[in-house]
């Protein structure tokens, strides 16, 4: 399986938040090292891995976006 993998302002442009925001916000709360990101050969650089913050965004399973009720169904909005 090959890895799409993206710079902060790839990243940005792909899921429309400003890079600074995921830098500071996102990063290290909702994207994690080694989930979603790496740095590559131990350095201050970092690569976004797209297939998995596209998963986790819930862009890859319409369900995801889905209420789930207490009955054990859920609700599609």
């Amino acid at each position: 399986m090959s890895q799409t993998y993206l710079t902060t302002d790839e990243l940005s442009s792909r899921i429309k938040y400003d890079s600074r925001t995921i830098r500071e916000r996102l990063k290290d709360s909702v994207l994690l090292e080694g989930v979603h990101y790496i740095r590559p050969f131990g350095g201050r650089k970092i690569l976004f891995i797209w297939e998995k913050i596209e998963e986790d965004m819930g862009c890859a399973s319409p369900q995801s976006f889905a209420i789930p009720m207490a009955n054990g169904g859920v609700c599609h909005g």
